[in-house]
């Protein structure tokens, strides 16, 4: 399958909203609800935030490079990224939206910023992945809306918008577990009649063994997939869901 990737200016668009109701979700708690843990296993919701937070400037360097050609990695070391992390998880409620909309604002002005020309730029991600810039934003877009899951507030899975469903399901069958070694061949079939392949397809004449099938919602495919969901509204027609490598 063809991935299909929404023209830059939507990802924009859908950027913008989905941190809108992030902050919207994130000025209901307080200090002591910041605390406590999160849906990721070690990391408290102040971890959550404050990673949200670097990885907007993380992705917003990686806009500068490609707009300048002058190389800037995501992050100063994989050392430096940590410790941001822990030393921004335990700030207060008003510090952390402070940074989560300062963050946001300066992304924005960094994907407003990018010319046309440099859309195709290929940049380096911190796990060596290469990504062209004008695939950025979708990559935000990821962050913001599955971390705010992992706030445990409220928002699920199930509340993620059919767009973004359908995007993330394209990128992840057709780019993140493509061919991955150690998952097998899957075929994906969402109730709303999407359709897709993903895992160790062989692709050798007559070498093609019969892929494991998955039907269910589109939201439940994007939670066990994502590692968000245990898959118990998906059907695997009795071969058993595979484990699903980590993200």
């Amino acid at each position: 399958m063809t991935l299909i990737l929404p023209d830059f200016p939507h990802d924009v668009a859908a950027v913008r909203e989905a941190t809108g109701r992030l902050l919207d979700s994130v000025r209901t708690l307080d200090d002591a609800a910041i605390a406590e843990p999160s849906l990721l296993a070690g990391w408290t919701r102040g971890h959550v935030l404050a990673h949200l937070a670097r990885n907007a400037d993380a992705l917003g360097n990686l806009l500068t490079w490609a707009r300048t050609d002058v190389r800037t990695p995501m992050y100063a070391s994989a050392q430096a990224r940590e410790d941001d992390i822990e030393r921004g998880a335990a700030r207060p409620l008003t510090a952390h939206l402070a940074d989560l909309e300062e963050t946001a604002a300066r992304f924005d002005a960094a994907m407003e910023a990018l010319p046309e020309a440099r859309r195709a730029f290929e940049v380096e991600m911190r796990n060596g992945v290469v990504e062209r810039a004008d695939r950025l934003p979708m990559r935000r877009l990821t962050e913001v809306e599955l971390h705010h899951v992992d706030l445990g507030i409220g928002h699920t899975v199930e509340q993620l918008s059919p767009a973004f469903v359908a995007s993330e399901l394209a990128f992840l069958c057709t780019v993140k577990f493509a061919g991955h070694p150690d998952l097998p061949a899957l075929e994906l079939r969402a109730d709303d009649g999407g359709r897709w392949r993903t895992g160790r397809w062989d692709t050798t004449p007559g070498g093609e063994a019969a892929p494991v099938v998955v039907t269910g919602p589109a939201t439940a495919l994007v939670g066990w997939l994502t590692g968000r969901g245990d898959g118990g509204k998906l059907d695997s027609h009795g071969s058993g869901l595979p484990a699903v490598p980590p993200l």
